[in-house]
């Protein structure tokens, strides 16, 4: 297949405008938009390589431009977003709209406006003769913890050869960030003994045992807040343990026997987080012991559910020296978010810089947009990193 000539491009407005339009929250599919850019890339001579889940609903992306073999630059993004219902749209999410500027829809910022400009870069790439590859990763399920790109990243270890760098195109106002916090999610099951309300006092109180687990939790941010440690970094400079769901009873007239309380630890690095989820036990542990005699069955354990690891690329790094010569950048910054680059660093030793266009304070809002501006400045530094490529870096 002849590669397709840059007229016949699509602009980043036109295929942005396509992945809006797909229905990509983290609980529909998305295989409809990965097929949508696998034929686009196609159609450039660019062979795209799926890795779908267990239903086949859903898939990762990979795909390469340019001479076969180890090294380029990966990027990254992921496809899915979260979802619209209960948010007061002025605009339609699943249509993008421009004005005054802005072009608006779920996942403008977060982030498939940077996912179109990475999908241009491979179709001008796949026309440049490349003398050093580029790689186009997308994933899914990367909302919810960052799931869906496990099994990509599971295919890429197996690979003989890795990419050199990756840019995780996540929002950052095109600023070059070089770390995130670590996160994971963790469950407290407390269990009581249920009984009538009208004897409440006889019986044991799941949900009072969750309120009083919480406080414990409150502690320990509180003493993490006043000790540290600190990163003057980020914009919240220490860990912190954030409850987000308490769930239990079933009617006002039982005392419930069962709480759950779902709660996260979003770390520094260097942060001994096993030694945390043990200080919150020992401290779930100090509110149930005292009733066991009475209840024995009293207990509140805390769960592992799943995790990510942050992100810590170091300031002279050789990657955020490259990407900043791409931007005009003069410094770097952290995120308070995380992303799947933590992953990728990890996993398989790809050093990862954080570089996309918009603000995450749009992110999962109403009305979310991304400017043109910054929709510009991301497509003029990955029209860069396409002529890097093209004269060997």
């Amino acid at each position: 297949m002849q590669p397709i000539a840059r007229a016949s491009i699509p602009s980043v407005t036109e295929i942005l405008a396509r992945l809006i339009a797909f229905d990509t929250v983290s609980s529909n599919p998305n295989r409809a938009l990965m097929d949508y850019v696998a034929e686009l890339l196609a159609a450039a001579g660019i062979e795209s390589h799926l890795v779908p889940d267990a239903a086949g609903g859903k898939a990762n992306l990979y795909a390469s431009t340019g001479p076969a073999g180890g090294g380029g630059v990966m990027l990254s993004g992921h496809t899915d977003v979260v979802p619209v219902e209960g948010q007061a749209w002025t605009k339609p999410p699943f249509a993008l709209t421009e004005a005054e500027g802005r072009l608006y829809g779920r996942g403008t910022a977060d982030m498939k406006g940077f996912v179109a400009c990475a999908i241009r870069a491979m179709l001008l790439a796949a026309r440049e003769g490349l003398k050093v590859p580029l790689h186009l990763a997308l994933s899914y399920d990367e909302e919810i913890g960052c799931m869906g790109v496990r099994s990509l990243i599971d295919v890429l270890e197996a690979a003989p050869e890795r990419p050199r760098f990756c840019i995780v195109g996540e929002p950052t106002g095109m600023q070059v960030a070089t770390g995130h916090k670590g996160k994971v999610a963790l469950r407290a099951v407390c269990t009581g003994r249920e009984g009538h309300s009208a004897l409440a006092p006889l019986a044991l109180n799941a949900l009072h045992l969750a309120a009083d687990f919480i406080g414990v939790v409150r502690a320990v941010q509180a003493r993490i807040a006043a000790e540290g440690p600190f990163d003057g970094d980020y914009d919240v400079p220490y860990t912190t343990v954030h409850v987000g769901k308490m769930q239990g009873g079933v009617q006002v007239n039982i005392v419930p026997n069962r709480a759950t309380v779902d709660f996260e630890i979003r770390s520094l690095a260097g942060v001994d987080v096993a030694g945390l989820i043990e200080e919150l036990r020992a401290g779930a542990e100090a509110v149930v012991a005292p009733l066991r005699g009475a209840f024995p069955e009293a207990a509140i354990s805390i769960e592992r559910l799943w995790d990510y690891p942050g992100l810590g690329t170091p300031p002279e790094a050789e990657v955020v020296h490259f990407v900043k010569s791409l931007t005009g950048a003069n410094g770097t910054i952290k995120v308070a978010f995380g992303t799947e680059g933590g992953l990728f660093d990890a996993r398989l030793g790809v050093p990862v810089v954080i570089c996309g266009p918009g603000s995450m304070a749009q992110g999962h809002k109403p009305d979310e947009f991304v400017s043109v501006e910054q929709l510009s400045r991301c497509e003029a530094m990955l029209e860069e990193l396409v002529a890097r490529l093209r004269m060997g870096f």
